[in-house]
């Protein structure tokens, strides 16, 4: 997608140099998903990287007796998959994380499918804004939700 032309005078030859979107088409309105199931094993390996060994997460028996009934995913596996649309898809390879703001209105449990979904919402520049969601696929809930901001840093 060409969104401008520059001129430009290089050893006394004059180009005209082409800017384009990343490779995605980067636009307001444009969409991309992943979907994904976080396994007791997934959720077991980021437990012993992080140190974040809440039995919620981990242990049945233990989530038996919370409000959740069951063990249920970190939130940061969750926004790790909206990390990996917008690295890969959209905007895609090169784009860094400026800031974010998330919630989590309902779980997301051991086992369910999710699928996270970015969507352009205003472009300056090389600064993009993206909404972001992640649903549990099966039971139609939003288990993550919010925007980015971020840094294309390729033209």
């Amino acid at each position: 997608m060409k969104v401008g032309s520059r001129i430009l005078l290089q050893n006394n030859w004059l180009i005209v140099r082409k800017i384009y979107a990343q490779a995605n088409s980067v636009h307001i309105g444009a969409k991309e998903q992943i979907t994904k199931t976080f396994t007791a094993e997934d959720v077991s390996d980021f437990a012993r990287l992080s140190e974040d060994r809440n039995p919620l997460h981990l242990d049945d028996a233990y989530a038996q007796t919370t409000t959740f009934g069951r063990c249920i995913v970190h939130g940061v596996l969750m926004n790790g998959l909206i990390s990996a649309v917008l690295g890969t898809k959209l905007p895609g390879p090169g784009t860094v994380l400026l800031s974010q703001h998330i919630s989590f209105p309902e779980p997301l449990y051991v086992g369910e499918p999710v699928t996270a979904q970015i969507e352009v919402i205003n472009i300056k520049g090389k600064l993009v804004e993206c909404l972001t969601q992640c649903t549990a696929t099966e039971r139609e809930k939003v288990v993550m939700k919010g925007t980015v901001r971020l840094l294309m840093t390729r033209s």
